[in-house]
């Protein structure tokens, strides 16, 4: 059983029973203290200040993993598969790269998108492979893919289940980091209605079947407004 805790921003917390992972771990400079989460593996997918601050996770035992790029990892039986793609541009000439990673953990298929800022090629959607939960930013049009392109990315990936990120509605950050509402989002998704959860957790088992529509999952933030 795999368990999700949505610390803030773009930083996720996944524990199973293989496992501890923190993707994309943030400094308070998003306006959120994600506290000292413990993990094995921590993944980064480009390094800025709210994507790579590594120094927030405790190691769960003596050392702590980074996966950071493109390529393929296995740390404590969890397989992860890093895709390069970038952040605005396809070819990153902009703003640099970005790592999607995909991860197996508990028998559930696991995809963090990263700040991803640009549609996905045939062969990138073949690296992703079938995903089960699909992490995906949401509300930032500057580096980050708009609400309508990433529910487009949503229909190609077709994962069983969605989690948005950046998706807290805390005034003072939407104006800082210039962030559209999630409403947007969940507008483009073509939800009347939501409910927010603490955390969630998934089993193969649990998850909707292949013949049901995608999931969509909105977590509130455990990280702290600073």
């Amino acid at each position: 059983m795999a368990e999700i805790l949505y610390l803030g921003h773009s930083s996720v917390r996944i524990r199973g029973r293989e496992g501890i992972v923190v993707l994309d771990p943030c400094d308070q400079s998003v306006g959120f203290d994600i506290g000292k989460p413990t993990a094995q593996i921590v993944t980064i997918s480009h390094h800025k200040s709210d994507h790579n601050h590594v120094e927030a996770v405790k190691p769960l035992r003596d050392t702590l993993f980074v996966a950071d790029g493109p390529g393929e990892y296995e740390v404590s039986d969890i397989l992860i598969r890093g895709v390069r793609t970038a952040h605005t541009d396809s070819e990153g000439k902009k703003h640099g790269h970005n790592t999607i990673f995909v991860m197996y953990i508990d028998d559930v298929a696991f995809c963090h998108l990263g700040d991803l800022g640009h549609g996905l090629t045939a062969s990138q959607l073949d690296e992703i492979g079938a995903v089960d939960v699909l992490f995906v930013p949401v509300g930032n049009g500057n580096h980050v893919i708009k609400p309508d392109g990433m529910v487009e990315i949503i229909g190609e990936i077709a994962p069983k289940v969605v989690v948005p990120l950046y998706n807290d509605n805390q005034q003072q950050r939407l104006e800082a980091l210039d962030l559209e509402p999630l409403s947007v989002f969940v507008h483009q998704m073509g939800l009347k209605e939501y409910e927010t959860l603490d955390k969630v957790t998934f089993t193969p088992s649990t998850l909707p079947r292949e013949d049901e529509e995608t999931k969509v999952v909105i977590l509130n933030p455990t990280g702290v407004a600073v």
